[in-house]
């Protein structure tokens, strides 16, 4: 990712005739959040960090500053082209300038520097699935589609082409290199592939893709959701991560020795995790309805993949309501840890639900060392809300089973 100086910037703001500029973070739960300023409010910006209102951080009221990273600056091209809209990613600091702590950023921002000191370097290559719905006549979301098309299918029967074609061309002049994209197995769903890069930036485009394909599809009269199954008989959407470990020039997943430990590290710990690989009630209904997942008593996380003469794993079970800076320090710390133990592997049943899944996080002290105690102990709260607002509900299965014969 190229790195511009203030000075630069402004000269592209000047001439792009950009108007507007957003400030943006994402939240401990993965949610991008913004604030926008004028365009002549940017040296202020990168001279003064910018306050922003802790409780949408954390939940309570404190003042934190933001930090634009000019790496992420770019126009919005989905936004006019008169008087246009451009944003950075920014880091988030506390009152006294110090990196706070409690940024998934700057979480995985430590782990990227601690695998450094160790000698090891990640690359990561996300694929994002999602599915695009029409939109009711309110302009409200629906789960509905026209298509019948599946698997690397084509217009016509691929309605969604077009809109998926202007998501990649607008990625693309955001400054995102894409692989590949295409049709899913199921109608309405698809996919869209980020190039290789390091955690970090991976991170950062995986958060960046989400917010271009969902204004794209407005754009189109569309609806694009990342939920993990939003239909009972459709496949689930993932956020696979494909990694590659690097030390001394070499890639040492082409050890197989090193990469099973490697994985060991993983899936020893996918448990404990799942609460943020797998973040929502409706995640682990994508994770029940994939086959092999039923059929094994250990998640299958991961894939050997030697495409294009690469040695990487992908882990399979992140889906996209997930925050990408924290299932990526979870992921490479587990499984160095796992390089580092010459793990063996333990058969660790994934959890069945939300609910399970925070009884595990609270079983285990993995995640403590990773994120600290401060982050899980909010973060858990927040899921220990959710879990409990959806057992309470009197869902429309009930109605239709109960109702009537009872």
């Amino acid at each position: 990712m190229e790195s511009y100086c203030l000075e630069e910037i402004m000269e592209m703001v000047q001439e792009e005739d950009v108007e507007f500029i957003r400030l943006q973070f994402t939240d401990l739960l993965g949610n991008l959040k913004n604030i926008a300023v004028t365009a002549d409010q940017l040296a202020r910006v990168f001279t003064n960090p910018f306050p922003v209102e802790g409780e949408v951080l954390e939940g309570k009221r404190r003042k934190l500053y933001l930090i634009p990273d000019s790496k992420t600056f770019a126009i919005l091209p989905w936004r006019p082209q008169t008087g246009k809209v451009a944003r950075f990613l920014c880091d988030i600091v506390d009152e006294n300038g110090k990196p706070w702590e409690r940024s998934s950023r700057e979480i995985l921002k430590k782990t990227e520097k601690k695998m450094k000191q160790a000698g090891y370097t990640f690359v990561i290559k996300p694929e994002c699935e999602f599915f695009l719905f029409h939109t009711d006549e309110n302009g409200l979301p629906t789960n509905l589609t026209h298509e019948r098309a599946g698997y690397l299918d084509v217009s016509p029967v691929d309605l969604g082409e077009n809109a998926r074609r202007d998501m990649v061309l607008g990625l693309k002049d955001m400054g995102l290199p894409i692989e590949s994209s295409h049709h899913e197995a199921s109608a309405g769903q698809h996919e869209i592939d980020i190039e290789s890069a390091g955690a970090l930036e991976a991170a950062d485009r995986i958060m960046t893709m989400r917010m271009a394909v969902r204004a794209i599809a407005k754009r189109h009269g569309l609806h694009a959701t990342f939920m993990p199954k939003p239909k009972m008989d459709v496949d689930g959407s993932a956020m696979h991560i494909q990694m590659e470990l690097w030390k001394d020039g070499k890639n040492v997943l082409e050890d197989e020795s090193i990469r099973d430990v490697f994985l060991n590290g993983i899936a020893n710990r996918t448990a404990e995790i799942a609460v943020f690989t797998n973040p929502t009630v409706n995640s682990y209904k994508r994770v029940l309805g994939i086959p092999e997942m039923i059929k094994q008593p250990v998640v299958p996380v991961t894939n050997w993949n030697a495409w294009k003469d690469r040695a990487a794993v992908e882990i399979l079970t992140p889906d996209g309501t997930a925050n990408p800076y924290i299932v990526l320090a979870l992921c490479m710390e587990a499984g160095v840890l796992g390089i580092q133990e010459a793990a063996e592997k333990k058969t660790v049943h994934f959890p069945k639900n939300l609910g399970d899944a925070i009884h595990r996080l609270k079983g285990g002290n993995f995640v403590k060392t990773v994120l600290g105690e401060n982050v899980v102990k909010i973060y858990q709260a927040l899921k220990e809300k959710e879990w409990d607002t959806y057992e309470r509900q009197v869902t429309s299965w009930e109605m239709e089973e109960y109702l009537h014969r009872m």
